[in-house]
């Protein structure tokens, strides 16, 4: 139970910690909005046209596809770093762990995820 507390502890100090600088920095801040300050700034140029333009579904799909075989096989480094010490069952278990990622990549392929047009 005391490590459910400590996690409580921190948790509620970070909370605090963010509260208390963003109530610190809105009141020492200055405050002087002027119309030219409040413009909608794109890199020196006015804007033109809408900013909520609709883009293809495929291009959030390949980023969630990236990100997770990405993070996925950060989890391949401190395996093979102690890879002599684990032993035959944790072969058995990356190699399970790396065959769900290529069926997990073989089915993005299947379902032409993986294409930009």
């Amino acid at each position: 139970m005391g490590a459910y507390i400590d996690v409580a502890v921190f948790a509620i100090a970070a909370v605090l910690f963010v509260l208390v600088t963003w109530g610190m920095s809105s009141l020492l801040r200055p405050h002087n909005p002027y119309p030219q300050k409040l413009a909608v700034y794109e890199c020196g140029a006015p804007p033109v046209g809408e900013a909520q333009t609709r883009f293809h579904i495929r291009y959030y799909i390949f980023a969630l596809v990236f990100v997770i075989f990405d993070v996925e096989t950060i989890f391949l480094y401190p395996w093979g770093v102690v890879f002599e010490s684990l032993g035959w069952f944790a072969l058995a278990e990356m190699a399970i762990f790396i065959f769900v990622l290529v069926v997990g990549l073989l089915y993005a392929w299947k379902r032409r995820v993986l294409q930009w047009v």
